[in-house]
Order: C-alpha cells, then structure tokens, then sequence
C-alpha cells in the first residue's frame, strides 16, 4: 500500500474532547492507515491510502461530526484568536462589571420587594447579553457537537450556564427559587477569560514553528549579469551566485565560492560559537555571516532547504503522540458524558434528600462563607449541578502531553536537535544502553596525519611523499597532501608512476625511484633500532603508517589516524552522569577501535562488526532487557539505527534528511546527545506533572462541588486556571538549560 502522509487544519474545536473526537472519526474512515489531532495546533496529520480514500472523502466523513477538515493551506491564525479571544472577554466584562455591582447591592442594602422584582429584571437584562450574544460562540459550538451525537467541554458549560440563567426567569415569572443568572454571565466571563489565557499560552508554546520561519532572509543580493541586483528570496534559484556581506543572513542553502569568514549557525546546532567558512564549504540559509565579504552558489532553494526541513520536522513531531498521553485520551473520550451523568446524579440526590444538604451547608458555613443553608431544595439542586458541570476539565488532561510535546519540539530545534516522533522522545528518557558508531560519530570521520617525523637526512622528504601520494586516491594519501599542504610544502614533478596494490606507490622525483607507502619488510630489516621502535609504537596506537623510502632505506615516516572529535570524550563522561552505558561499535580492526575507546571513554567495544552484525549486536542489547539507543550518520548504520529503541542520526551541515533515524542530530557533535536526553528528562517531567495536577484537579474538584461546597463561579474560575496551568507549566519547559556547547568549552 503506497499511502500519504498529510496535515491539515482543522476548524471548529474548542477542547480535547473535540479533537479526540475527530480523531476517532479519521481513523475509523476507510483507507486512514492512521491519524493524530493535536488540539494545541488545530491540525491532523493523516496517514492514508489514495487509492481508498480520498481527501474530499476524509473531510466529509469530519463535516459529519461538525467539525470542518481545511483542505487548503491556511495562514498561523493563533494571534487572531488570541485577539478574538480577548475581544469576547472584553466585550462579556462590559456587562459582568455592572452585574457584580449590582449583586453586591442586592446582598447589601436593605431593599423592598418592588425594588428587588425590578433588579431580579436588570439582573436579567445584564446577564442576558453575556450568555446569549457574546457567548454564542460557545453555545452553537456545543449544541452543533450535540447534535452530531459528541460531547464536549463547551456542553458543560453552556448548560450550567443556561441553568443558571434559567433560575433568573423563573425568578421573575413569580417561583421560590433563587435566582442564579448573574452567576451564569460570571461563569460565561470567566469561562471567556480562561479562553483568552490559555488562547495567549498555547500561541506562545506554538511560536517554535514561527520563529523558525521568521529567521529566514527576505531577499537576497545575486549577480546578474556581472551587476549585483537585489531580489525576493522567493526569486533566488539554484545555481545563482549571492553576495553576502557581515552582518547579513545567509539567503538560501549554498556552497562558497569566494570569500572567508566565520557563520553564526547557532540557530541550526545550538552551537554558541562563529563557525569559520572558506571556498568550498557549505553554509545554511538563516545562518549570519560575521565577517567577511563572501560569494556563495546557491544550491537548495525553498521547500528543499535545511530552514524548510527543520520546520516541516517540527511540525510532524508537533502532530504526534506520546505513549503516555493514551490514558489521559481514555479519560478525556467518556469524561463529558461521565460528568453529565454525575450532575444528574448530583441534581436528584440534592431534591430527594435535601435535608442532608442542609445539614452540610451549616457546617462549611463556618469556613466557607459562600455556602447559603437557606436556600431552598430546588435552589440548592441547581447551585450543586451547576458547579458539578463547570468545574469539570478534560482540558487540561487534553493539553498536559501535547502542549509539552511543542515547547519540547522547538526547544530541540534551537539546540539542533529535531524530534521525528513524541514516541521517540519519550523512550529516549528510558534509555540506559547507547550504542555509538565511531567513524564519523565518535570520531572526526577525516583521517588526519598525526606525526611526521624524519628519520634520515631527506631536507624535501614531506615534499618528495605528498607528490608521490598525490597520484593515489586512498583517503590515508590524501590526508598527507592536505597536511603537506597546511605546512606550504610545494608538489614536485613525478614520472614513471607504478602503483603497487595494496603496499604504496612507487615514481621518479628529482631523478631519483622513490618508494611511499607501508613499510615492506626488507625496509623493516634494514632500519634501524630507533626508527623500527617508533614504527611499533605508532601501529600501537593503532595509527595506518606510511613511510617514504628509496630501496630499503626509509627516509620520512608519517601516521595517519580518524582522530577523536573535540566533544566526544566529555560527552560520554556526561553520558555515564546520566546512568547511561556507552557501547561502541565499528567494523574497524580491534586495535583502532580499542584505541579510540580509551580515549573516548568507553569499556565495552565491538570491533569488524558489519552492519548486519550491528544490528544482531543491538538485538542482543535488548534481548538483555537494555533500552538501546543507536547513534550513527544514518547510512551504513540505518539497519541499527531502526532496530533500537530509538535511533539518532547524526546530520552534516544542510543535509538533515535522515530517513534512518528517530531523531537528528544538525551538529555532528556528541554534547547534541547529550542535550536531547537531558530535553527528553525534562520533557517528561513536565508531562508527568501536568498529569497529576490534571487528575489530581479533578478528583478533588468535582466531589468538592457535588456535596455543595463551591460556588459555581469560583467552581469556573479553578476549571479556567487549571487548563491555564497546564500550559504555562509547558511554557516554563523552554527556559530549561540543556547544556549548549558545554562539552565544547570543557574540552577547550
């Protein structure tokens, strides 16, 4: 089945019920091979087979539940709901004001019946515009979700206030009952201003997403024939040549042309410190050029760009669920029919034995001095089922893992740490056993010479052996050209090039057969002492020698070795602070890999292991009963990095389209590692709090209001700040420090 993966807006919810019921609905549709409702971004992420099913078809199935499934692109609208949310806050104010002045009146001053029938009707007038107009919204949208057979929050609330209303009606038309309906706008104000709150929250905690876009450039200075002409960034295509000036933001994706200078590519790495650029490197669109002038190709434009792709990742990880969010999806799909069915049960017990109420309220009425043992059977029904109805929250259960799940998201992007999954994140916490790759992982994946020491008097040796392996292509020869080179070594002439497989390379340089390449044992014999020693010494450590020699006399020799990347053993040691064990694996020979462990930091290695063997390796791991996380580039280790638990591919500059892992890692350094389970620990010590505090509300809360105990406006105004809570707890997750490029400035 060849399916899709889309994300979509969607219109219409107002609370977690209503996305669970979404939800539900897609991936009950016939050809959704799964789909994902986040209520904090108003979108679902469907995957689905279209040979099945249709997106017409999808956004049919969600109109019958009364709810609107976007299938065009819309704009980030969560600052215009902020606004809408603060106008109808502002707007039901404008009547609740008077209408708590005049309570206070009616509770104060000494007034006459005539008086108080006509205030009973102001009380009305006042309260109705707040229920009924500023509150439409909120009325239709759980009266649309009734009829479509749904229940959400906003059903409980529209019916405690539409209760409380009620009371004031039957007040007027002359019955003995309290009249509750400045009560029911206060609930309605407070309901609008909790919405307002957490509308402000949830824009906050969805800004990664935003900000991400806006650090990208809006045009870009190319050059048209020979002329520099300044241009939208939209109109920049591959191939085109930028010029970029310090201070200025790299426009799009490219390779340098011409020009040195250091980039500030904090915003992709979370790495603090200028990277510095010369012809030949690649640069990331966004990134600030520091200092000098250069001309950059570029070389990925658009959707294709490391900016695009960050976003996009954060998006998906944004559009997913984490384990732990199952129970409280449970909770939130039977709570509003369960607390329906509680109010009605509270409604009844209060009318058949209104004495035990009476008795109740004369013992609170000591410490609670709102609770009112005079009120009547009815009266005392409704005051307990309205505070039933509206102190109830499945909101702030919906919001608990999701909301975390974005601030956790972005914060991952700004340290160049992105989340495909909150599966992924989660386990990471979990994680006790990491298996790192070494060449390109541990270590710089660029072998460098180390030592270069003459052992004859050959004053042009470097010069005579970088022109010899200037005619070989294998990595060790090109690692001496590039040294010669850093030391300003010219290449001479050679002629009469013989390559000799598997041993070195043979040629005439000054006249004269010269031999470079692994010491034979001729030449090996005919050292002396000291240089057969040093020789030992450097395959000990587990360095590739090559040396230059002329017959059996060797002239100059060098060591070639994958050296350990700077961040790499301090990394580990931050590793095992955290209780993870760290495991190598590589299919180098055990003496280089021994090697490169000690300096690491690691005990347990695993040497000429295939990537299959890697992944037996991993299997084993787990078959131990360890929770196993892969860290390798993505390629060669992709059979290990989906077998773990939870695999992370290391990425290299604009290339983070890893497929392979579960999380990607912008910077090939290790401190990354280390700040993603440090972002996953506190991730989910959000989510477990804003759990318990979700639960915890709500056993406590409903109960409290049940026996009578709660006012039902201050019954409102818990249910508004407990959803409120929830997301400015998230929200506190972002100042969380991870460690940026503390393993660097250690190992400096």
């Amino acid at each position: 089945m060849a399916t899709k993966k889309v994300t979509l807006d969607v219109h219409g919810m107002t609370c977690a019920a209503c996305a669970m019921t979404v939800e539900k609905t897609l991936n009950k549709t016939p050809g959704v091979d799964s789909a994902t409702v986040n209520i904090n971004t108003e979108k679902a992420t469907i995957v689905y087979d279209p040979a099945v099913l249709s997106l017409d078809q999808a956004a049919a199935a969600v109109a019958r539940t009364g709810y609107t499934l976007v299938l065009g692109q819309t704009v980030d609208n969560a600052e215009r709901k902020a606004r809408e949310a603060r106008r109808q806050m502002l707007a039901a104010w404008a009547f609740v004001l008077p209408g708590i002045a005049l309570m206070i009146v009616m509770w104060t001053v000494p007034l006459t019946m005539r008086q108080m029938a006509v205030l009973h009707w102001v009380e009305l007038a006042l309260a109705a515009p707040v229920v009924f107009i500023v509150g439409y919204p909120v009325l239709r949208a759980a009266f649309v979700a009734l009829f479509h057979g749904n229940f959400n929050m906003d059903l409980l609330i529209a019916l405690g206030t539409i209760a409380s209303f009620a009371t004031g009606i039957m007040k007027v038309s002359g019955m003995q009952v309290e009249s509750f309906a400045m009560v029911g706008s206060m609930i309605m104000g407070f309901h609008l201003v909790g919405t307002y709150l957490e509308a402000s929250a949830k824009g906050r905690a969805s800004q990664a997403i935003r900000a991400l876009i806006e650090l990208g450039a809006r045009s870009a200075h190319i050059i048209v024939d020979g002329q520099e002409v300044e241009v939208p960034i939209e109109q920049v295509d591959p191939g085109d040549v930028m010029v970029v000036r310090p201070g200025e933001k790299i426009p799009t994706d490219g390779t340098i042309l011409s020009g040195t200078t250091a980039v500030d590519e904090s915003m992709a790495t979370g790495e603090s410190l200028p990277v510095e650029k010369k012809p030949g490197d690649s640069v990331i669109g966004g990134t600030v050029n520091q200092m000098g002038l250069v001309q950059v190709e570029a070389t990925r434009v658009g959707a294709e760009t490391f900016l695009s792709q960050m976003v996009r990742l954060v998006e998906e990880a944004q559009g997913t669920k984490v384990p732990i969010q199952a129970l409280a999806d449970r909770v939130t799909s039977v709570f509003v029919p369960a607390v329906l069915g509680i109010a009605a049960l509270v409604f009844t017990f209060w009318m058949l034995f209104p004495g035990v109420g009476h008795v109740v309220a004369l013992w609170a009425r000591s410490f609670l001095p709102w609770v009112n043992p005079s009120l009547n059977r009815f009266s005392q029904a409704i005051y307990a089922t309205v505070a039933t109805l509206v102190i109830a929250c499945p909101c702030a259960l919906g919001l608990a893992t999701p909301t975390a799940l974005m601030v956790a998201s972005g914060l991952g992007a700004r340290n160049g740490i992105l989340i495909r999954s909150g599966a992924a994140l989660q386990t990471l916490k979990e994680v006790d056993t990491m298996v790192f790759d070494k060449t390109g992982t541990l270590t710089t994946g660029k072998p460098v010479v180390t030592n270069a020491v003459a052992v004859a008097d050959e004053p042009d040796a470097l010069s005579i052996l970088a022109s010899l392996e200037a005619s070989s292509e294998h990595p060790v020869a090109a690692a001496i050209v590039r040294y010669a080179a850093e030391q300003g070594t010219p290449l001479l002439p050679v002629h009469e090039v013989t390559a000799l497989p598997g041993a070195g390379i043979e040629a005439v340089v000054n006249g004269v057969r010269t031999f470079a390449g692994r010491p034979t044992d001729a030449q090996l014999e005919a050292a002396a002492p000291a240089t057969r020693d040093l020789l030992a010494q450097l395959e000990d450590e587990g360095k590739t020698v090559a040396v230059l020699a002329r017959g059996n006399r060797i002239l100059f020799v060098v060591a070639v070795s994958d050296t350990l990347k700077p961040t790499s053993s301090a990394a580990i040691r931050q590793l095992r602070d955290l209780g993870i064990t760290p495991v190598m694996l590589t299919g180098d020979n055990p003496r280089t890999a021994q090697m490169i462990a000690r300096q690491a930091g690691i005990e347990q290695v695993h040497a000429r292991v295939l990537p299959a063997g890697k992944l037996e390796v991993i299997r084993q791991l787990q078959q131990e009963g360890h929770v196993v996380a892969m860290v390798g580039d993505g390629v060669n280790d992709a059979p290990a990095l989906k077998q773990a638990n939870v695999g992370i591919a290391i990425g290299s500059g604009t290339d983070i389209a890893i497929e392979a892992g579960d999380i990607t890692l912008v910077s090939g350094d290790l401190d990354s590692v280390v700040r993603a389970v440090r972002l996953s620990r506190a991730a989910f010590a959000k989510i477990r709090q804003n759990l318990f505090w979700a639960f915890f509300y709500n056993i406590i809360a409903i109960p409290v209001a049940a026996l009578g105990l709660l006012h039902p406006v201050l019954a409102e105004i818990a249910m508004a700040a407990s959803s409120v809570n929830v997301v400015t707890n998230s929200l506190r997750l972002g100042r969380t420090p991870l460690g940026t490029s503390s393993t660097r400035r250690q190992e400096s």
